[in-house]
């Protein structure tokens, strides 16, 4: 059929004309109209209002909580030890072979002394099946979960708390007679497990875990031991570093360092030994022939590749009622190559400023 008003031909069963949109009427076939007449103008339809896209707000994103300032940030990188070199996958906070904190810089003063790494509270050490918790910051302990039949040894005025399951045995130690009188403990003990065990040295200080490999061996001043696994050997020497004084007609002498100091090696496995420090402990690594001078009382440990021997420094002239030799430095000149450790706090050397008798080999130096 065809638009009766602008003969356009639409489908039967249209309802409106395709062309102009007017209603659809049905006529005749032999009355549709002809190109040749006129057209009648389809009526005006009103413009069909526009209708607009709907618009919808944009999808915030997902919510995500700042990170803390102090949040650790957990990397998948590796991460080297700055005390002990043990390497790990960077996803804890410290070492598991010393408890070293991994996620502070080294911190290395200008005259090269380096910041021995703290050990935060609650730091877990994994020793084999066994394991170590340090715990407390002022006065720290160390708490030690034995696995069965593994062992350490320690002295025994550390020992601050165990369970009854822990098995307890004396370890006696060599040239008896020769540490009694130099006042170092006659015995070691040992403890063996299954079950914890606590140390603690009873004062203020930092606790320092030390890894030996196969090989290794350190030398540490008297009284700084704590407790070592049982794959730590354990020996002593004599220092040959003294002095005398004199006061009167009597003599006294004296051992700035101690008589004998404590050397500890891992002769065929590795281990863990560790000491207790007064105050912050610095290590400095000396070169071949470097030396440096130190307070005695000072010192925390060295290697056995290190040289010691006494220094004076003194005035070059006598004062009335200044003696040269009362009034002296009294230093320990550590030599390399190798590692020398001190800490922070340290004792006045007994007879520091009394008349000089003699004493050990020493340098010296006047003003």
């Amino acid at each position: 059929m065809f638009c009766t008003h602008c003969g356009t031909r639409i489908p039967e069963a249209a309802n409106f004309c395709v062309g102009c949109g007017a209603r659809a009427a049905v006529l005749p076939a032999d009355a549709a109209p002809t190109s040749a007449g006129p057209v009648a103008a389809p009526d005006a339809m009103p413009e069909p209002t526009p209708v607009s896209e709907p618009t919808y707000a944009q999808p915030s994103p997902a919510y995500e909580p700042p990170t803390p300032v102090d949040a650790p940030v957990h990397s998948t990188a590796r991460a080297t030890c700055p005390w002990c070199g043990a390497v790990s996958d960077g996803s804890q906070n410290s070492c598991a072979r010393c408890g070293a904190a991994l996620d502070v810089p080294d911190d290395t003063a200008e005259s090269g002394w380096i910041e021995v790494p703290g050990r935060k509270d609650m730091t877990k050490i994994q020793l084999g099946n066994s394991s170590l918790q340090i715990e407390g910051t002022y006065v720290p302990v160390a708490d030690m979960n034995l696995a069965p039949g593994d062992t350490i040894y320690f002295t025994h005025h550390v020992l601050l708390w165990k369970e009854p399951r822990v098995s307890i045995a004396s370890m006696p130690m060599a040239g008896a007679w020769k540490r009694v009188f130099a006042g170092l403990p006659l015995i070691m003990t040992q403890a063996t497990g299954p079950g914890h065990i606590a140390f603690s040295r009873d004062a203020p200080g930092e606790l320092m875990p030390v890894p030996l490999e196969p090989g290794e061996a350190i030398d540490v001043r008297e009284h700084l031991f704590l407790v070592a696994t049982s794959s730590v050997a354990y020996d002593w020497f004599p220092t040959n570093v003294w002095l005398q004084t004199q006061r009167g007609n009597e003599t006294e002498t004296h051992y700035p360092i101690g008589m004998f100091m404590d050397r500890f090696s891992a002769p065929r496995d590795p281990g863990l030994l560790l000491l207790h420090a007064a105050g912050n402990v610095f290590v400095r690594q000396l070169a071949p022939d470097e030396t440096i001078l130190v307070k005695p009382t000072a010192l925390v440990f060295k290697d056995p590749s290190v040289q010691m021997h006494l220094h004076f420094e003194r005035p070059g002239m006598t004062f009335q009622g200044w003696g040269s030799w009362a009034n002296r430095y009294l230093w320990l000149r550590m030599s390399g190559p190798g590692r020398v450790a001190i800490q922070s706090v340290f004792e006045r050397i007994e007879g520091e400023a009394q008349n000089l008798a003699g004493c050990s080999y020493a340098t010296e130096q006047r003003w």
